[in-house]
């Protein structure tokens, strides 16, 4: 059966939060209150639904969130689901800058939580864009162009680490820099490695 109390495993991460310590604790309790099981998922408390994730809780320094994993697929009639960046294609994040904010919206976010948990019942998938459709660098296309052992391996490499790749690749504005980025990367990608592998 599923434990729906705090994972003493995760406590940690509340207890050495210096910043928006009580806001974090109110959305465990938020979590936790719509039975979900917590977890510590890339080193944050992980809230899951028959072992499926649907909110992780992460504090920044202008403030702490809620972040749905499938937040593309989500209603959201309050208007209060924030995509990060252009980037980010299945996530949402729900940000809080104090208690009374989280207060505020509290029976919000436990409608968005349990609409989450229903997606996953029904196992929605957020349509993600093929790595096709992301923009090769000119630079990195040369590279490619230029040495068959580096495209044969970018090519194997698995959709999500061609992805972050090209992303990484994509951001720098100056040439110089996207090239100096692309080279130092190139063991990794012929290792068959991801960029954070």
């Amino acid at each position: 059966m599923t434990e729906y109390s705090a994972n003493p495993k995760v406590d940690f991460y509340f207890e050495k939060a210096e910043k928006w310590r009580e806001e974090l604790e109110l959305l465990r309790s938020i979590a936790l209150d719509c039975h979900l099981a917590e977890e510590l998922k890339w080193g944050s408390p992980c809230y899951t639904f028959d072992k499926a994730n649907i909110v992780l809780i992460h504090a920044f320094k202008e403030y702490c969130a809620f972040l749905f994993f499938k937040g593309a697929l989500m209603k959201d009639p309050n208007k209060i689901l924030i995509q990060q960046s252009e980037n980010v294609q299945a996530a949402r994040q729900v940000r809080f800058t104090s208690v009374e904010d989280i207060i505020s919206k509290k029976d919000f976010l436990r409608n968005y939580i349990y609409e989450a948990a229903e997606i996953e019942k029904a196992g929605l998938k957020v349509e993600l864009k093929k790595v096709s459709e992301f923009e090769i660098t000119e630079e990195f296309q040369v590279k490619l162009n230029e040495n068959p052992d580096l495209k044969e391996a970018f090519y194997a490499l698995t959709p999500g680490r061609q992805r972050a790749y090209l992303l990484n690749f994509s951001q720098p504005k100056q040439s110089k820099t996207r090239e100096a980025r692309i080279e130092k990367n190139i063991p990794q990608i012929l290792a068959g490695k991801g960029l954070n592998d």
